[in-house]
């Protein structure tokens, strides 16, 4: 099974067997372009926006390949996991399409749309507190009680080499990249962009982008370990999660930099995307661009991907009215 197959020994036709399986489960995403961004930036940019996906994030492809590729009788309990929002409403989503049960762990804090959508696909959820101590010990008491296979957010390979399809059309739909950014949180989208870019594009430089207030994995890029924060606090609520082993493996052996945004600077991006690119970006997928904007010696010049990876938020929360 896939989900027992240790990171480093993943490659390029799992990423092809996975594109084929959840083919018909997902949308082969737009590139969108701004010359506004890219005057602004002095990079040609390429936004990958997986935020036209039906269940409005790019998790949409990981949930889809461990749902789809379990076995009649392993599927019978259904799935479960835990999740701040995109994944828990990407395995229900996937579940929903198999016609299996999905039970999913959320902070009581995850964004509202994010819970409705949830709900929407068919998925129960339980609350807990916002830390990843909470949200594990929660549960490991719904797992008991369901028996449903477990689908990690980021550290399945499954959900790894799922989430890698979607560099894999990326690289498709541009004509060569100089360098490829995403968000980081526990780096599931991160580690697929390094599974095919490490393959298909070894002259591409990969990065990833986090918020200050939730930097454990740029503090683990710089220490050469695994720097893990119980609850961070940040806007970018999709990128509260530590990394881990699988994660990690890909992280610290393909990626070139991790750059951090402030709260300001995501939000200030966030509008910039809304603005230009006319689309409606979460904080968590505006933070490569917030970083882009801080660090333009890295970017100037060069052709650069950059994965919207959701568009999922709560429209009377926006990060920039006043409450």
């Amino acid at each position: 099974m896939l989900d027992h197959i240790p990171a480093a020994d993943l490659t390029i036709e799992d990423v092809r067997t996975a594109h084929e399986r959840i083919r018909p489960h997902i949308r082969r995403t737009p590139i969108m372009t701004s010359d506004y961004l890219n005057d602004l930036t002095g990079a040609q940019l390429y936004f990958k926006c997986e935020n036209f996906q039906e269940a409005g994030a790019f998790k949409v492809r990981g949930a889809s390949n461990a749902v789809f590729g379990l076995s009649d009788e392993m599927a019978t309990k259904g799935v479960c996991t835990h999740s701040s929002g995109n994944h828990a409403l990407s395995l229900s989503y996937a579940a929903g399409r198999r016609g299996i049960p999905c039970n999913v762990v959320m902070p009581r804090t995850a964004p509202q749309a994010k819970k409705d959508a949830v709900r929407r696909y068919g998925g129960t959820i339980t609350e807990c507190d916002p830390s990843t101590t909470s949200r594990e010990a929660t549960f490991a008491e719904v797992q008991a009680r369901t028996g449903g296979e477990f689908v990690h957010p980021y550290n399945d390979p499954r959900v790894i080499t799922g989430q890698a399809t979607c560099s894999a059309e990326l690289l498709e739909q541009t004509d060569g990249l100089d360098a490829l950014i995403a968000p980081i949180g526990g780096g599931g989208m991160v580690s697929g962009t390094c599974l095919t870019v490490s393959n298909l594009a070894p002259e591409t430089a990969i990065y990833a982008a986090e918020p200050e207030q939730a930097d454990d994995a740029y503090r683990s890029f710089k220490a050469g370990h695994i720097i893990a924060d119980d609850a961070p606090k940040t806007v970018a609520d999709g990128l509260l999660v530590p990394l881990k082993e699988n994660t990690w493996h890909f992280v610290s052996n393909h990626v070139t930099d991790i750059f951090t945004a402030s709260e300001q600077e995501i939000i200030d991006a966030m509008k910039l995307t809304w603005k230009y690119l006319r689309v409606v970006m979460e904080p968590s997928s505006a933070v490569p661009l917030a970083t882009i904007l801080k660090n333009p010696d890295t970017f100037r010049g060069k052709r650069v991907g950059v994965i919207v990876t959701g568009g999922n938020v709560d429209l009377d929360k926006l990060p920039w009215l006043k409450a």
